[in-house]
């Protein structure tokens, strides 16, 4: 039987957060979204799983068992990476009617707190994609590895150098896109 759901509410937003073996953190940052953007406005998330080992899209099943109108799983059979997770979803939500396509990871790097910013950005103040720095006022960034902080500085460094990009995180993964900029897109 297939069910489908008629939302009488055009939703406005939906965010796309890839996972692999998230599963202690989907509950925190899907409470933590809810929290920061409950009243606030009309919006669901889209989980892509790349079949992760530790049973994240099972807690997120669970999950959408309590929220069945905020939450989609897409659950990809292998390990496909990142990037990829992305562009599945940009095209996941383009055939829906959302007006705003975010793009945000599930381990807190991102304050989902931040959403509300980054759709104001877009929606008030009128640009067509606004990014959630890390390094904007210095490196921002908890949770990560020495390592990991100091490569993605340096590509974002590296990457502003070679094409004279005015943007200061390059590699960031915490962006609202407005639909018409992902439309413009070959995402082939």
């Amino acid at each position: 039987m297939n069910i489908t759901r008629i939302n009488s509410v055009k939703t406005e937003l939906t965010i796309i957060i890839p996972t692999y073996n998230e599963k202690e953190n989907i509950l925190k940052t899907f409470y933590a979204i809810d929290k920061a953007l409950s009243e606030t406005i009309n919006w669901e998330v889209l989980f892509v799983d790349d079949n992760s080992p530790d049973g994240t899209s099972v807690t997120v099943q669970h999950l959408m068992d309590e929220f069945p109108a905020k939450l989609f799983l897409e659950k990809r059979m292998n390990k496909l990476g990142l990037g990829t997770a992305y562009i599945h979803g940009f095209k996941w939500a383009l055939t829906k009617n959302y007006n705003y396509i975010f793009e945000m990871d599930a381990d807190f790097s991102h304050n989902p707190t931040d959403l509300w910013r980054l759709y104001e950005a877009c929606d008030k103040d009128g640009a067509s994609l606004s990014i959630g720095s890390r390094y904007k006022t210095g490196v921002n960034v908890v949770n990560w590895p020495m390592s990991r902080v100091l490569l993605s500085w340096l590509a974002s460094k590296y990457v502003r150098f070679i094409t004279g990009m005015s943007i200061s995180d390059t590699t960031a993964g915490f962006v609202c896109y407005k639909r018409e900029v992902l439309e413009k897109i070959n995402l082939e």
